[in-house]
């Protein structure tokens, strides 16, 4: 689909990418990783047109669309969600309003016996079989099903754009991105401001409807579950892994070994010659050999090795000071804006050196909590920390607060204590501050390195509740490797907001859900919290768990759900019907998805020969063929959900 030949990219005397080629192939599922500054953004920048290489060539087939999500976008604030995602459609909604001129045009016109009228009739008929393939006006289905599949309510559809923080209008244009359907995704970290059960939508709509896929990704869970190959940017080159991140970890350490040894070996030849030359540059009877010696060093291809290794890196807490048994309490906490109800009842003790998470939707109230927790928000109830608890709190605001005039480096000097100040520019050097940047002044960082900064400052401060929200989304993996084993070995007590699942494995030991109003307490880890909710996405939570609501016309006797009879054998029967219908309309459903796909692979084989490059019939049953797959995958996915949840 794409083809990348001899792309060189210089800035400034700095060479980003240097002389390397790759191949784009159909339902290629890419991930593109690297050091921070390697060049992923600006890859993705050339294959989306919007920069150009200092030479070499992009080759994309006329006929190939791209679609790219940017890190940062803007949008105009002057429609509804649902105005700014109907955008996406824009094509078939100016097709709808040529048929209806041409309508229009037929029926005043009285000239039925001419050239222009038939003419006018045959552009009518083409046009409406273009609108029925691209799927007339069932696009309507498709945005809401995008918009609630991404966190979307239904109330937010007719709200403007502009009361939707930054986050959310990602997720619009995330929306019309998707609905676009372009051959090739481009997508610059997606995840950043999604929750868990966005992610996993996301993960499913990859899976089931993009056909190539090039995405960069700190969140390593996401681009396991989404990709099959991984190409690494490094020193200007491309190492292309035809496997999924996992198991491209395990094969770059492999390289790198063999990377790292042959650099020695070189080391050593260029060291033995080299001692050589100084040895009889002045003897006569050597001028031959010394000479040959020169142009041998002169012809050598030096090996590079990437120096920045922060794996082996290990940041360590200062001793974090003994708190009480019992950090945190809350009894009966509520939160309330006005008439909406954040959260209520929350009742939960996290004792000293417990590691938990706070996960759930957006906007259920995890944030608000942890507010609740260091007193920036009142509250109503009873909510008390414990004796001689000091607390360090990261979130996206304590970045305003550092010193705008001192260095990276001067921020951080002035809060390390002990052996930890010999360290400061390793530390720097694994959260993406190495060489010059830490020499940086704190004015001129972006917003994300401001955070980063933050962190790292939080880090070193003597606590023993520390509280981090959404601590990952600015970090590369290998700075999250460095965070996660550091709070690991932190022996005070850890809150933790994250939608990173692979970040929370192994560090958390207990999961309070935000939903519906409730605080919910769930011992283990992020994956054993998942496996006994018996789900594999947390999407399900809000169907899995009603509100606690009780109408006011319920009488006083009624029993409660749990109460309530075993159902009857007739409803048996009928529930035993409707499942072994489901079966059976889901059987067919995944047939007839195979069928449809052999039928495609063959249309595009055939298509990829002369005579069916030029036969438009081809192309036109080939279109109708992959409509046909994409409406039978989405009945699939919804018998399948369905009989899923008659079997809970």
């Amino acid at each position: 689909m794409i083809s990348i030949e001899n792309l060189t990219v210089d800035f400034g005397g700095f060479t980003l990418f240097d002389d390397v080629s790759f191949v784009v192939n159909r339902k290629d599922r890419i991930a593109l990783v690297g050091r921070n500054g390697a060049g992923k953004t600006t890859l993705l920048k050339i294959l989306a047109g919007l920069q150009a290489p200092s030479s070499g060539a992009v080759g994309i087939p006329k006929d190939t669309t791209v679609g790219y999500l940017p890190q940062q976008m803007q949008l105009t604030d002057t429609r509804t969600v649902v105005g700014e995602t109907e955008r996406a459609f824009d094509h078939i909604r100016r097709m709808e309003d040529e048929i209806d001129r041409l309508s229009e045009e037929l029926n005043r016109r009285t000239d039925c016996d001419s050239e222009a009228f038939h003419k006018l009739i045959d552009r009518m008929t083409s046009l409406a079989e273009q609108f029925r393939l691209s799927g007339g006006t069932n696009y309507h289905a498709e945005i809401e099903r995008t918009l609630t599949g991404l966190g979307f309510a239904r109330s937010d559809f007719d709200r403007p754009t502009s009361e939707f923080s930054g986050g959310w209008r990602m997720r619009i244009e995330l929306a019309k991105l998707l609905l676009g359907k372009p051959d090739v995704l481009l997508l610059d970290e997606p995840t950043n401001h999604l929750d868990i059960e966005s992610i996993q939508w996301l993960e499913t709509f990859i899976a089931l409807h993009a056909d190539a896929v090039i995405l960069v990704s700190h969140d390593r869970a996401f681009i396991d579950n989404t990709t099959n190959r991984t190409l690494e940017i490094e020193l200007g080159k491309i190492y292309d892994y035809r496997v999924r991140y996992s198991e491209y970890v395990t094969l770059r350490r492999e390289r790198r070994e063999q990377q790292l040894r042959a650099y020695e070996n070189q080391q050593k030849k260029i060291a033995d010659t080299e001692a050589f030359i100084e040895r009889f540059r002045y003897k006569a009877t050597k001028s031959v050999q010394v000479q040959s010696r020169i142009k041998q060093l002169e012809k050598i291809e030096r090996i590079e090795v990437d120096e920045v290794d922060s794996a082996t890196l290990r940041l360590k807490f200062p001793p974090a000071p003994r708190s009480g048994s019992y950090p945190v309490t809350a009894e009966n906490v509520a939160k309330r804006y006005g008439d909406h109800t954040v959260f209520s009842g929350a009742t939960y003790t996290i004792h000293r050196g417990d590691k938990v998470a706070f996960v759930g939707k957006n906007g259920e109230g995890k944030s608000t909590m942890v507010k609740c927790i260091t007193g920036e928000i009142d509250f109503e109830g009873t909510l008390t920390t414990g004796h001689n608890v000091k607390t360090g709190y990261f979130a996206q605001n304590q970045a305003e607060l550092l010193d705008e005039q001192a260095t990276v480096f001067d921020t951080i000097d002035r809060v390390a204590q002990g052996d930890i100040r010999t360290r400061i520019r390793d530390i720097l050097g694994a959260f993406m501050f190495g060489g010059e940047a830490s020499d940086k002044k704190v004015k001129v960082l972006s917003g994300g390195e401001r955070s980063r900064l933050a962190m790292i400052r939080l880090l070193l401060e003597p606590v023993n509740l520390l509280i981090l929200d959404e601590p990952t989304n600015h970090l590369d993996m290998r700075s999250k490797d460095v965070l996660k084993e550091a709070l690991r070995d932190f022996d005070g007590t850890l809150i933790v907001v994250s939608h990173d699942r692979e970040f929370l494995d192994g560090l958390v030991d207990k999961v309070y859900e935000f939903g519906h109003q409730r605080v919910k307490e769930h011992l283990g880890g992020i994956y054993e919290f998942l496996a006994r909710k018996k789900m594999d996405s947390l999407r399900e939570l809000e169907r899995r768990t009603p509100p606690e609501n009780v109408s006011a016309a319920t009488p006083a006797n009624a029993k409660t759900a749990s109460e309530s009879p075993k159902p009857s054998y007739e409803a048996q029967k009928e529930q035993s019907r409707t499942v072994r219908r489901l079966e059976k309309i889901i059987a067919e459903a995944e047939r007839h998805i195979t069928r449809l796909e052999q039928e495609i692979a063959d249309a595009e084989a055939r298509m990829s020969t002369p005579e069916g490059a030029a036969d438009a019939a081809l192309y036109a049953g080939h279109e109708t063929a992959k409509r046909r797959l994409s409406d039978t995958m989405n009945e699939w996915t919804a018998r399948t959900l369905e009989l899923e949840k008659l079997r809970s």
